[in-house]
Parts: C-alpha cells; structure tokens; sequence
C-alpha cells in the first residue's frame, strides 16, 4: 500500500507541475494555447448535442468549470496510475508524458483559430512532467535496504523485506514539487489576471460616439425590469476562457463572395453612424420558461450598408461570422438586407460591450436566435453560401436558419409558490422577435383563456411584459400562459425540446393557494 501510495502521489505532484508549468508559457505567449483551455474546448467539440443540451439544462453558467473539474480529475487518475507502474517499469513514465503531450498537442491543433506554436506549453508540460515524476520515483526508491540492494538491483530471494523507501528524500522532494507547481501556477493566474485587467481598463477608459439613430424612448407605463442589467445578462458559448483582445491591434475583415474586399480597424468602425435600438436577444438552449433571455439598449453600426459596401455577388446566401476564440456563426443574408436592424454591436445599456459579451465588438440579428445571428468577439464576416459551408451548430446538427419562435413565460408567482386566498397578480413576458405580440393569455386549471395585460413596448424587437389580475380560490392550481404574435399566430401547446431549433410549449406552474 505504501508503494502505491507514493507512486501515486509522485505522478500527481508531477502532473501538477507540469500543467502549471504549461499554463505559465501560454499566460505568457499565447494563452489560449494553454493545455486546459484547448483540451476543453476539444470536448466541448466533441460533446454530444443532448449531453451538452444536458449541461446547460442543468449546470447553467457552471457548465465551463464542472468540464474543467472533469478534466482535472481524469488527469489525476491517470498521473496516478502512471505514478504507481512507474515504480516497477521507468518506460511507463516515458509513455505517460508521451500520451499527455500528445494529447494536450493534439487539442490545441484542432482549435479553429490554432498555429503550430499551440503545442509547444502541451508538449513542455509533458515533458516536464515526465522527467519530475522520473526524478520523484528515484528518490522514493533510491536508498539501500537492509541487505544494502538498490533499485535496478536483483530482487530480493523469498522471504527478505521489499527495499524500504526513503521517505525523507521523498517528502523533501515532494514539497519541492508541490511549492514549484504552486509558484509556477500563481505566476499564470497573475499574468491571466494582468491580462484581464488591463483589458477591463481599456474597456472602462473608452468612450463611445453618441448614435446618429438614438433608440426610441422607452413607453410610459413599461414594468420595472424591462432592460437586464450586463451583469445579470446570461451567458452561453464554449469560450472556457473568455479573449481578451487588445483594442489597438483589432481588425474586422469582411471577404468572400463580394467585389471589394476590406479591413476594418475599431476607429474605423467607430467613425461611422451608429444606431441605438432596443433589443431583445434569446439563446436556442432555453427550454419552455427558461432564463437565457435578456433585452438590453444596444449600440452599433448597421450591419447591411458594410455588405452593399462590400457589393454581394450573385448566389451569395450565407455570412460566416466568426470569433476570435473560432466560433462560427452563420446567418442567411437575405434577414440581414430585410430592413432590421442587424448590427455590429460596440456597446450596450449605455457602456462598453462588456468582456463576457463579446468585447469589443459583437454581431446581433433582431428576430435571430443566437446561435444563427450573434456572434461574440467578432473579428471576421464571410460572404458565402450555406451550400458552401456549415457553420460550428450547423455542422451539429441544429437548423441553419434560426428564427426566434413565439413564446411567453410565467415569472411570477414563481413554481410551487404557496400563496395567500384573494387577489393575485400573474406577470411574466412574451416575445417574437421581428414580429411582436399581440396577445397574452392565462388559463387556470385548463379552464377558458383569460386575456392579459400588456404593458406598453418601444418595437416588436423586444419582450413584451404582461400582468392578469387573478382571484385566487384556497387549493392548488396550475396555471398556463400563451402568446399569439402580430402575424395571427398563436403559440403553440406541443412540447418540443430546443435542438434542432428551439423549444416549443406552453409556460405552466404549480401553486398553492392557502
């Protein structure tokens, strides 16, 4: 037991330096070269579509760290196991570092946006790794037994004790380890940290233009909570670390199917007339009455006089949006020329786009769910066409066309909320982006649809809140709620799960009067 123990231990310590020692040389280069970083997002590649619809449904914004949990687990079991065959066989520490170069190396090269020098911090933690848990298991087994035998010697005949460990030499060289990997991992965090510090000072000195197209203001009598404060906005993608991009070297570059070609610098972009509209924009993932829905007061360039700029050739169907971590977005261009107001987004709620949302600059498509028209840490557009290429969901199996469906939501009372006899109010909202609704209705216990109250918006881009008065009788109750959009369409009752492209069903809670 004590063999394994110590084997164990040496091929964690090991592994342990050895990731910190990676992620120091990308925190110091290329960060997102880093081995965690690029082996996570080679799962997030790899990751079933249920099983990721499973982690958002589930963990929410906790999805990233439970994948790098997982991650860091399965490293620790496997340097275990490499730390206790090492003890009997040293070519199993060779091909432990081997698998984990190759592994971490092999990530980084599947990354959309990677260059050959992504290996490098995968393959010198492996490296390092190997060559500490070489050393660890030497000094563990270094020191003669009573019969004066080393390790590499013949074994002892049947019946003299094992050769014992030299558990000073061991511990002394443990600790060793331990404090360099802690030093080694500090310093990344540290230059991470610096990093993003200065990319949240860049972000706070900036000052954005007025907009030549001010949004319009917001009606009297709309309910406290009609904007989501950038703080409380949600936040899918598969960006496990989210780019920190340095304002003055930025570039858009818009190419492909199109007569002129051109790049754009943020003051370039800056230069020209913004428009200020209020929007809401909601994620593909969020099941019947789920949070990834936010409206927010967005500022941006239009996004349809850069493609007649650029002047569209015949067949072109798609733009290709993609980030700078290599998400692709791919939206039919025929939306973004239809008169909304698709733009390419510098700020929002009257700041700086925040770091989370796509700093410094993002795509948004009114009427679009994201994943077809809202590409974060914009720094390429693509003309082309869908015949041509699928875009990163695409290519997963969701529709290449997104359009947002009519939906409502019940938020309050909130589910299995016990709530007194008499009067209620029964609130929540309602959307179809590009749209706009034209109904909300409440039924009790599958009794007759009641109308709602819709409170006053500025555009059919946006949510819509509604409120119905309810005398509530002692008991329990389920209450259903449905929208009907300004085209004459009514939500629909069937239950349908996100993928492949958005869930439908009616909003309906449990409550208990009394």
């Amino acid at each position: 037991m004590q063999r394994i123990i110590v084997g164990a231990a040496s091929g964690i310590l090991a592994a342990g330096f050895g990731v910190a020692a990676a992620e120091l040389l990308a925190a110091a280069t290329r960060p997102q070269a880093g081995p965690l970083i690029a082996v996570g997002g080679a799962v997030i590649d790899a990751t079933p579509t249920p099983l990721k619809e499973f982690a958002v449904r589930e963990l929410g914004t906790y999805d990233k760290p439970a994948l790098l949990a997982g991650i860091a687990v399965v490293l620790l079991l496997f340097t275990a196991l490499t730390g206790i065959l090492g003890l009997r066989r040293r070519i199993a520490v060779a091909a432990g570092a081997v698998v984990l170069g190759a592994a971490g190396a092999g990530a980084a090269l599947s990354r959309p946006s990677a260059d050959m020098f992504d290996t490098v911090p995968s393959l010198f933690g492996a490296a390092t790794a190997g060559a500490l848990l070489w050393w660890l298991l030497h000094r563990a087994t270094s020191m003669p037994d009573r019969r004066g035998l080393r390790t590499g010697d013949a074994p002892a005949p049947a019946g003299v004790p094992e050769r014992d460990f030299d558990r000073r030499a061991f511990l002394r060289s443990a600790a060793l380890v331990a404090g360099g990997a802690a030093m080694a991992g500090g310093s990344a965090q540290w230059l991470n940290r610096a990093r993003a510090g200065a990319s949240a000072k860049t972000r706070q000195a900036l000052r954005l233009p007025a907009p030549a197209s001010p949004a319009k203001p917001v009606p009297a009598g709309a309910g406290p909570g009609f904007f989501t404060a950038n703080r409380d906005f949600y936040r899918v993608d598969t960006a496990l670390s989210v780019p920190r991009i340095d304002l003055g070297t930025w570039r858009l570059r818009l190419h492909g199917m199109v007569d002129n070609e051109f790049v754009l610098s943020f003051d370039d972009l800056l230069d020209r007339p913004l428009i200020e509209r209020d929007v809401t924009l909601n994620c593909v993932s969020n099941e019947v009455g789920g949070p990834y829905i936010g409206t927010a007061r967005w500022l941006g360039v239009p996004l349809a006089p850069l493609l007649r700029e650029a002047g569209l050739r015949a067949g072109a169907d798609q733009l290709v949006a993609r980030s700078a971590e290599g998400m692709t977005i791919g939206t039919p261009i025929d939306v973004l020329l239809d008169g909304r107001d698709a733009m390419l987004v510098v700020g929002m709620n009257g700041e700086p786009l925040p770091l989370v949302n796509g700093f410094p600059v993002r795509m948004l498509t009114p009427g679009l769910y994201g994943y077809a028209g809202a590409c974060k840490w914009l720094t390429e557009l693509q003309v082309t066409t869908f015949a041509d290429f699928d875009a990163y969901w695409v290519e997963r199996g969701w529709a290449a066309r997104g359009p947002v469906k009519t939906t409502s939501r019940i938020d309050r009372p909130k589910p299995f909320a016990r709530l007194t006899t008499g009067a209620q109010t029964i609130a929540g909202v309602a959307w179809a982006q590009g749209r706009g609704i034209s109904a909300v209705e409440i039924s009790v216990d599958g009794g007759t649809w009641k109308q709602a109250e819709l409170l006053p918006v500025p555009s059919a881009d946006t949510w819509v809140q509604w409120r119905y008065a309810w005398n509530a009788a002692p008991g329990p109750h389920s209450i259903a709620v449905r929208a009907t959009d300004r085209t004459g369409a009514v939500q629909t009752e069937k239950r349908a799960t996100p993928f492949p492209d958005g869930a439908t069903g009616w909003h309906t809670i449990t409550v208990t009067i009394g």
